[in-house]
């Protein structure tokens, strides 16, 4: 095992962490753009899946699709007592 910790704000504090935040948010960015292409009534391109009103609204209207996060409590809400 691999030893490990947390550091509270440790992008701010340290270089390796700030640069691995940059990059996967770069990585999810370029994935959430790729999922807009399979699924367009999420608008992943514009909102990278973040819960704006539109994308709220889109699943209200079409469900999850299958790359939602059932276990994050708005998908599985949604899931377990649709609209």
């Amino acid at each position: 095992a691999i030893p490990q910790g947390w550091l509270i704000r440790g992008d701010a504090r340290v270089p390796r962490i700030a640069a691995a935040s940059v990059l996967a948010k770069t990585a999810r960015d370029a994935w959430m753009i790729e999922l807009d292409r399979t699924y367009p009534v999420y608008g992943f391109a514009r909102n990278k899946a973040y819960g704006t009103a539109f994308h709220r609204a889109a699943l209200d209207k079409a469900g999850p699709c299958p790359e939602h996060r059932f276990s994050y409590a708005p998908i599985r809400l949604r899931v377990l007592s649709p609209s």
